[in-house]
């Protein structure tokens, strides 16, 4: 998910010469997550095996494959959610069918559907939810004890890490706390990055960076110092299909797995 950006408003704190070369990871951490939220960038969210799938998307359509999600496939396409249940009268974004075909935008007509073809031993595959699978078991990286790392939210781990998410998505109820996973500044608090909501990037000692998206609330600003565990925003569904808290932690700009840093619990 990259390519060029605009922040929907400009950073708050100053110019560039008022931060340190972790400010600047932080700031590239920002073009590559605005990147992924932009409407111009269409992001190979799941990867199209046909030229006639390519095809149909160039189309204006897209097939529902095993594994996809609403949120997902407006990800890969350029658009939002709301847009996409709009489009194809959706009550409930979490109810697809594998083989669903969606319109991406309103210049295209209503696609007729497949008729659901029965599987045993399930009498209604069509009903199916498409689900994001558990979180894998994660070894321990070998950097994980150079920062004492916590938790940021309580809830169950219901997205796990990949090359498409970069990070973790962790369920909860609106309001929750959203807690620093270890001691940092904040790089920035805002709403600037289409797709992630309200924003907070932690920036951390040995080129670590924290990202917390879809917060209902902030509750820092640019340039405040945390401890791990103080509560940086309440958790929210900006931007997102339900209350959630996406989590990345990255290393000199690099995604990496969360799960190999954040304690057992």
């Amino acid at each position: 998910m990259h390519g060029g950006y605009r922040l929907a408003r400009p950073l708050a704190g100053g110019s560039l010469a008022r931060y340190s070369r972790q400010a600047l990871l932080a700031l590239g951490v920002l073009a590559v997550l605005a990147g992924c939220g932009t409407r111009g960038a269409r992001a190979p969210v799941t990867d199209m095996s046909s030229a006639g799938e390519q095809q149909a998307a160039a189309q204006g359509t897209y097939t529902v494959r095993a594994g996809d999600t609403l949120y997902k496939i407006a990800q890969a396409h350029g658009t939002d959610v709301a847009t996409l249940q709009r489009l194809n009268k959706i009550s409930d974004p979490t109810q697809l069918r594998i083989g669903q075909v969606l319109r991406l935008d309103g210049g295209t007509p209503m696609p007729s559907q497949p008729p659901a073809v029965a599987t045993a031993p399930s009498p209604t595959p069509a009903a199916t939810p498409v689900t994001p699978p558990p979180a894998a078991p994660a070894a321990r990286a070998n950097d994980a004890n150079l920062i004492s790392w916590g938790w940021p939210a309580n809830g169950k781990i219901i997205q796990g890490f990949n090359n498409n998410t970069k990070g973790i998505d962790i369920e909860g109820t609106p309001g929750d706390p959203v807690v620093a996973a270890a001691d940092g500044t904040v790089m920035y608090a805002g709403n600037g990055v289409r797709g992630l909501g309200n924003l907070v990037l932690l920036g951390h000692s040995d080129g670590f960076i924290t990202a917390y998206a879809h917060n209902q609330q902030l509750l820092v600003k640019t340039g405040d110092t945390v401890k791990k565990g103080a509560r940086i925003a309440l958790l929210g569904q900006t931007d997102t299909t339900s209350p959630r808290l996406h989590f990345e932690i990255r290393r000199r700009g690099t995604p990496v797995n969360p799960m190999s840093y954040l304690p057992a619990r």
